[in-house]
């Protein structure tokens, strides 16, 4: 199936998750801190990397983000803790999940298969495809069942924005800031109104923008 980093200072964690990442037929490595984990990745290539934030010598945020510099690998990461303030961070440098222990190892095996999934096919096409929208990253372009969908440039950044952070809720100041820019003058009902114009544009698909509420939105395809 794929290849997994498991980066974990507790030797029972990183069993845990080699015995049921080895049942479904993969391939596990084991690090037991962020600096040994930076040496594995120069030594080998990953497909993914589970990796816990608390660690001696060097943490899992200080490790992933060293490991950007050498590898473009997809990470989930693990906490004892389930602060919102390292959820952030972690989604702000980069991190594509994260897990608050103790955690079902089912659920993680899940996880990692959606991240991989999201990653390769991102990788090998260029483009991203959810059922029958398809998104076409280099000609900046938006498919729904084969047929071109035309939509504002700021529709196209708001959809693959919220596309690249799949089943992340996503606050309406966040969206502002990341579509629109730090410096934009706007309010809410700017992304509101676009969020009801992209619905429109993508039809059937608009199953896939959640409104989550009391935060924003989410771009939850179900996979």
């Amino acid at each position: 199936m794929f290849k997994i980093l498991v980066v974990d200072d507790e030797a029972k964690i990183r069993e845990v998750i080699r015995t049921y990442a080895e049942f479904e037929g993969n391939s596990v490595t084991e690090a037991s801190d962020g600096i040994e984990a930076i040496e594995k990745c120069r030594e080998e290539k990953f497909d993914v990397i589970v990796m816990d934030i608390m660690m001696p010598r060097l943490d899992g945020f200080s490790a992933y983000s060293e490991i950007k510099k050498i590898a473009d690998i997809p990470v989930l990461m693990l906490s004892a803790r389930g602060e919102e303030y390292d959820k952030l961070f972690g989604f702000e440098i980069g991190i594509d999940d994260y897990v608050v222990k103790p955690f079902s190892p089912k659920e993680l095996m899940a996880r990692l298969n959606v991240i991989v999934k999201r990653h390769q096919r991102n990788i090998a096409n260029k483009t991203m495809e959810f059922e029958e929208l398809k998104i076409d990253l280099d000609g900046k372009v938006v498919y729904v069942h084969g047929e071109k969908v035309s939509m504002t440039p700021k529709e196209y950044d708001l959809l693959v924005y919220l596309a690249t952070n799949e089943n992340i809720a996503l606050s309406r100041d966040k969206l502002l800031s990341e579509v629109w820019g730090y410096d934009f003058y706007g309010d809410d009902r700017t992304v509101d109104t676009h969020i009801k114009m992209l619905r429109n544009s993508i039809m059937d698909y608009r199953k896939f923008i959640v409104t989550v509420r009391g935060t924003g939105y989410k771009f939850d395809a179900g996979e």
